[in-house]
């Protein structure tokens, strides 16, 4: 009986060292990359480095994150489909047309395969909207409901989240805390 006690204590005392040293591995290191974030699961938080990726525009463009570095960078995530995409969209394309060349914003859509060039020229979206063909920057960013909306600071960190249907107000507010 003595010897099944100590098995259990000993037993329970090995779980608890497993468990610590397991939750003392975590890291704060923050991907670099799209495909890293997607890789590690490292949650996306405010202070975090942005995690770089690179698409397609309805025009064949590359836009790469990282180069746009020294911009303050409104990343919304949207589909044709979502009702409260289609509620913000006007709003954005709006702000879009006072913003200076320091400041960008970049739709990036979700759902590709779906008319998106219907849907820009119905709202005259003139701002980048960028394709997610793969799914691997929605996944990076964590995107669990649509529309999210990341805004980025001129050093590539990200500085809040907005999950939900945005107004100019609010995305005036948001941007002029970017630095």
């Amino acid at each position: 009986m003595i010897k099944k006690v100590i098995a259990a204590v000993v037993l329970i005392a090995l779980l608890t060292v497993a468990i610590v040293q397991a939750v003392d591995k975590k890291t704060d290191k923050q991907p670099d990359t799209a495909e890293e974030a997607s890789a590690n699961k490292t949650s996306l938080t405010i202070g975090a480095k942005a995690p770089d990726f690179e698409l397609k525009t309805l025009t064949g463009d590359s836009v790469k994150l990282s180069d746009l570095k020294g911009k303050k960078i409104m990343l919304n995530f949207w589909a044709t489909w979502c009702g409260p995409c289609k509620e913000e969209m006007p709003a954005m394309e709006e702000y879009s047309n006072t913003i200076d060349k320091d400041t960008m914003i970049l739709a990036v859509n979700i759902d590709p395969q779906l008319k998106v060039q219907e849907f820009v020229d119905k709202y005259k979206i003139t701002f980048p909207v960028l394709l997610d063909a793969e799914d691997a920057v929605n996944t990076s960013y964590q995107v669990i409901s649509i529309p999210t909306t990341y805004f980025i600071d001129s050093k590539g960190v990200i500085q809040n989240k907005f999950v939900g249907t945005m107004k100019l107000e609010d995305m005036k507010d948001y941007m002029s805390k970017l630095k």
